[in-house]
């Protein structure tokens, strides 16, 4: 079951964890994760399948996620799934804006754009298409390189995004070794394009 749960008093929290951002332009910022259960995209190389089924996940309040969130020193907070838009995160952003956050969400953009977010990194999935709302609104276009066709997948994208919008391409973990080459040629043929490596399972840290 994925469906979704409205609430904007509490919502299905898989993991909280307080870490460095492994990946993307907030690379290396200490940061404290929330990962909210409920996702109907449904990639089949998704290393968190667990967060699929959002009755797997219990409801916390937004209070009790922000008095986790705040005894650690960091204020980034990073909200991922799963697919976070599935749920109505209005609340929670200003809840951690009130508490000194700045907030960045992960999403594939495929449901409606809840909260206020000072970062929106768009990650677009071919098994359901992101909205244009979001995609006009990302600030970061993370794309994940699965096969050589998705450069070309890529640049679609990249068409839509504003202008100031930062590109990434970031090799899917288990083909990192057959994608990255082609990666970095396709960076330098064509420089607006950034990489993004996975450095926290480098690290092997959350």
């Amino acid at each position: 079951m994925r469906a979704a749960v409205n609430n904007t008093l509490a919502l299905p929290v898989m993991e909280a964890f307080y870490t460095l951002q492994g990946e993307g332009a907030h690379q290396g910022r200490a940061a404290y994760f929330i990962r909210l259960g409920g996702c109907d995209v449904g990639c089949v190389w998704c290393d968190v399948k667990d967060s699929w089924d959002v009755t797997k996940h219990p409801l916390v309040s937004i209070d009790e996620i922000v008095a986790k969130a705040v005894s650690y020193p960091g204020r980034l907070a990073v909200v991922t799934g799963g697919e976070p838009l599935m749920h109505h995160l209005d609340a929670l952003t200003d809840a951690l804006h009130a508490a000194g956050f700045e907030t960045n969400i992960e999403t594939s953009g495929s449901s409606p754009l809840s909260g206020n977010w000072d970062w929106i990194c768009l990650s677009p999935k071919k098994f359901k298409a992101p909205l244009d709302e979001v995609i006009v609104k990302a600030h970061e276009l993370k794309v994940v390189v699965f096969n050589k066709h998705d450069f070309e997948w890529a640049e679609k994208y990249a068409a839509l995004v504003n202008s100031s919008c930062k590109l990434y391409l970031q090799p899917e973990w288990d083909k990192a070794a057959e994608m990255t080459p082609l990666i970095l040629a396709y960076i330098q043929a064509n420089p607006q394009w950034r990489l993004s490596l996975q450095v926290h399972k480098y690290l092997n840290i959350p």
